[in-house]
């Protein structure tokens, strides 16, 4: 992690209204957040079922994640494991794990477990390849 993460301070969140960095979440008391986690502008969390953001998690703007889905009734806790990665405007399902450095690419729909160590891109999100140890 930079530098800019030397002095991180939990957010202070409240139900349904934007955090100073302009991002949301509804079901705040079962949202759990790591340390050094990065949350971008306009990114909204439903954490109505679970939302777990493990430490140093970078979660890029105007993503959504939800742990419940009105449109076809799926529900279910999501994870982003340590030092995952999703990329701007990118969809994460209910039931979802994102594993430990994996990095989902942008405007993807992730509606199936991504595993640890790989870059998965598209609708639905594909694996297309493992990292190297240097990329990690």
């Amino acid at each position: 992690m930079t530098e800019r993460f030397d002095d991180w301070q939990p957010p202070t969140i409240e139900e349904r209204k934007l955090t100073k960095w302009n991002w949301m979440v509804q079901g705040v008391e079962m949202l759990k957040l790591g340390k050094k986690t990065d949350i971008g502008a306009f990114t909204y969390i439903n954490a109505s079922n679970g939302v777990t953001i493990e430490d140093e998690v970078q979660v890029a703007s105007h993503c959504s994640i939800y742990s419940k889905s009105t449109i076809d009734g799926k529900q279910g806790p999501v994870i982003l494991k340590k030092n995952s990665r999703i990329g701007s405007h990118s969809v994460i399902m209910p039931g979802v794990t994102v594993g430990e450095n994996s990095i989902v690419g942008a405007f993807s729909f992730v509606n199936k477990d991504i595993p640890a160590n790989v870059i998965a891109v598209g609708v639905p999100a594909k694996i297309i390849r493992e990292l190297k140890e240097g990329e990690r």
